[in-house]
């Protein structure tokens, strides 16, 4: 994953003094996500709410009209902050990109399961209930609830959903895969708010998310409870 126990223990122990709270609280997330959790780290484009009347949704800093992902794609220009990275290093990168977009690439060291905000939070429920595995979940500002899971899920879905008898229902579930980027918290999307967490990122989960097969089955049968009610 690109990091240690000794660079894990060593973020822990970084001070909460003057010297931390100087920096870009946008900054130390990245340094976590990087040094902590192991994921590896984009700059993206970040989105402006458009002004006027009837805006539903924000435009991009891209600055190409038809862009349909306003803060939700990589900047070309810009470089990767990679897992490991050392915590002053991360912080020091993601000064050269103010403003930008926390971005996730995934495929990497995880893939996405996506429901309603709704679904998500009663599936949730359930999941720990039944005392199954959960990663990190984020919630998105439009009503998207998005499950972490580990790697290739989006690959084996349909199968998945095959042998589980979903294949054949309407569901409002997608999964992200690899060339998808999630955009993470402190995140704003759309120029409609933050994206935030639901359930934060934790040493035994953030690099080993449960295998998708364990969350599957509760996220499809509340989806198809919820499309009934």
């Amino acid at each position: 994953m690109g990091f240690t126990i000794g660079g894990i223990l060593g973020i822990l122990d970084k001070p909460s003094g003057p010297r931390r709270r100087g920096r870009s609280s946008v900054a130390t997330t990245v340094a976590e996500y990087t040094g902590l959790w192991g994921w590896d780290v984009v700059p993206g484009a970040r989105a402006v709410r458009r002004s006027g009347a009837g805006a539903s949704r924000g435009e991009c800093s891209c600055g190409q009209p038809s862009c349909t992902t306003p803060g939700a794609h990589p900047l070309a220009f810009a470089r990767a902050v990679p897992a490991g990275t050392a915590w002053d290093d991360a912080v020091a990168a993601w000064a050269e990109v103010p403003g930008a977009a926390v971005l996730l690439p995934v495929g990497r060291t995880f893939d996405v399961l996506e429901v309603a905000e709704r679904v998500g939070r009663r599936a949730l429920v359930r999941l720990e209930r039944m005392g199954l595995p959960v990663g990190p979940v984020a919630v998105t500002p439009h009503g998207r609830t998005q499950f972490f899971v580990a790697p290739g899920a989006a690959g084996e879905l349909p199968g998945l959903l095959y042998r589980m008898g979903w294949d054949g229902a309407d569901l409002d579930l997608r999964c992200l895969g690899p060339g998808d980027h999630l955009t993470a918290p402190p995140s704003d999307l759309g120029g409609m708010g933050p994206v935030r967490w639901l359930r934060p990122p934790a040493l035994d989960t953030a690099a080993c998310p449960p295998e998708a097969r364990l969350l599957l089955g509760t996220l499809a049968y509340v989806c198809q409870r919820s499309a009934a009610a």
